[in-house]
């Protein structure tokens, strides 16, 4: 069978002339270097064992070509992502195929680690010296003095100098092979042609990561015609991006990496016997009162306030009680004063987005919290907020049920500031009733299963938050 689909079903549906016909414009190396990948696949008669990963770029519809396994992956990723295939799969042929833009700007970091894993999987770079699908803009391999969309005076030193990927990778311990290539004549494609197969060959024999560099020409952006920019690329590309090998070293094959074990059964086998047995819930039920499917919670303060352990443990409650639940965190310049927060989801069956953008609760522990989020409470939901640290709460939706407790005052009469956290728990439990008081106290206790001393003064900060929402005789049937 071959490689190559007979139609490309994203032209004119695969019918006619251009249903044979790939998207690249006149003249673009992409085609070439297709076309060595398939014949390679082919001749190693691996074409049901290979895998090609495609990022955004110029190179995004390689799977429309190729009839292999094909991933799509973000823009920079695909290095990480054909990681994740060779080690879910260790008997695949895995192929990074990559611009430079996405190679060597966005995804320099996932480049750059996977090389020196050296774990065998194959990347094709095609470096064509700029942006070509976004719009012709400064890529990190555009050559001095270049005029570009975001260079129009022509890349300059404070812009950088371009950078040399091959030579980059070679230098590492990981790679086994690596050489750069060019398209421009019929000697640079065969030239071409061998290094493409050989990486994916030395990944057939599972001898490590390999990594070719194709200088591509780029006719539109570079305003020339096919001859012209295949001149431009000897002349202008090759003295600063020096072809030929330059790593090459012969090893011994990769160790059998060992595929994983998706039987459950596998599993439960190695943790002793599971109980099919219903667990014993302290709620019983879902609090339906605060919506019927899924309740969304966020919690904001400064460093040290505690809304990120709080937020754990409203989401290890949830769990608890066999219920889902999601705990994101997003940390600012809290140890400044600013504010960072937590968004909690507590639903029936499955949290569909862990974000919180619209809460139906918010715990604030300063003002800024209080001012940023307040607002977007929905109407009918609770803030609860520290009146210690508060003493103006702004306007908010008349809606709202807006309780102030004194989280820090009470935490410091209790002797340790560091409970006002479980105080703001106690306060949740009393002022919304999303779970009974022994769900939230469990999750404290096993939070503090080794620092059992610690247990008295958290129960004891649990319940004079309660004991504060009561004081208010605002609490809810």
């Amino acid at each position: 069978m071959s490689v190559f689909y007979r139609n490309f079903e994203r032209h004119a549906h695969g019918a006619g002339l251009k249903g044979h016909a790939t998207h690249y414009c006149p003249g673009c190396g992409h085609g070439i270097a297709h076309n060595f990948i398939g014949e390679a696949i082919e001749e190693l008669e691996i074409q049901d064992r290979t895998i090609a990963i495609s990022p955004v770029g110029c190179s995004v519809f390689l799977y429309y070509y190729l009839d292999v396994g094909n991933t799509q992956a973000a823009h920079g990723r695909a290095p990480a992502v054909a990681i994740g295939h060779k080690v879910a799969n260790p008997n695949s042929i895995v192929i990074s195929y990559q611009g430079d833009g996405d190679l060597a700007s966005i995804g320099l970091a996932e480049i750059i680690q996977s090389a020196q894993l050296g774990i065998p999987i194959t990347v094709i770079f095609v470096n064509n010296a700029i942006y070509g699908m976004t719009g012709g803009q400064l890529a990190p391999t555009t050559l001095m003095g270049m005029k570009t969309a975001t260079s129009p005076q022509g890349r300059s030193r404070m812009m950088g100098e371009p950078l040399r990927m091959a030579e980059m990778i070679a230098q590492m311990e990981g790679p086994v092979y690596v050489e750069r290539v060019a398209l421009y004549d019929n000697k640079q494609r065969n030239r071409a042609k061998k290094a493409i197969k050989k990486a994916i060959q030395l990944q057939k024999e599972n001898r490590g990561f390999a990594f070719v560099e194709v200088l591509s020409e780029c006719p539109t952006h570079l305003k020339m015609n096919t001859a012209e920019a295949q001149n431009w690329v000897k002349e202008q590309m090759v003295p600063v991006f020096p072809l030929g090998v330059k790593k090459d070293i012969t090893v011994e094959p990769w160790f059998e990496m060992q595929a994983p074990d998706f039987n459950p059964q596998k599993l439960v086998d190695q943790i002793g016997a599971v109980s099919d047995a219903a667990p014993k819930f302290a709620g019983g039920q879902f609090p339906a009162h605060l919506h019927p499917e899924d309740i969304a919670l966020k919690l904001a303060g400064a460093g040290g306030d505690g809304a990120q352990t709080a937020a754990m443990l409203i989401a290890q409650a949830a769990v608890n009680e066999g219920f889902d639940g999601t705990h994101i965190p997003s940390y600012g310049p809290e140890s400044r004063g600013g504010t960072s927060y937590a968004d909690v989801h507590v639903a029936r069956s499955e949290v569909l987005s862990p974000a919180a953008a619209n809460p139906h609760i918010l715990i604030a522990f300063n003002a800024p919290s209080l001012n940023k989020f307040g607002p977007q409470v929905k109407p009918g939901g609770i803030v609860l907020y520290d009146s210690s640290v508060v003493s103006e709460p702004p306007a908010l939706d008349p809606e709202v049920k807006l309780y102030g407790i004194p989280f820090a005052q009470i935490a410091v009469d209790l002797g340790s500031m560091l409970v006002k956290n479980i105080v703001a728990l106690g306060a949740l439990q009393a002022a919304s009733k999303l779970f009974p008081p022994e769900t939230f106290l469990e999750a404290v206790r096993r939070a503090l299963q080794h620092k059992c001393a610690m247990i008295p003064l958290n129960e004891a900060a649990f319940e004079w938050g309660q004991k504060a929402v009561m004081h208010l005789g605002d609490m809810p049937e």
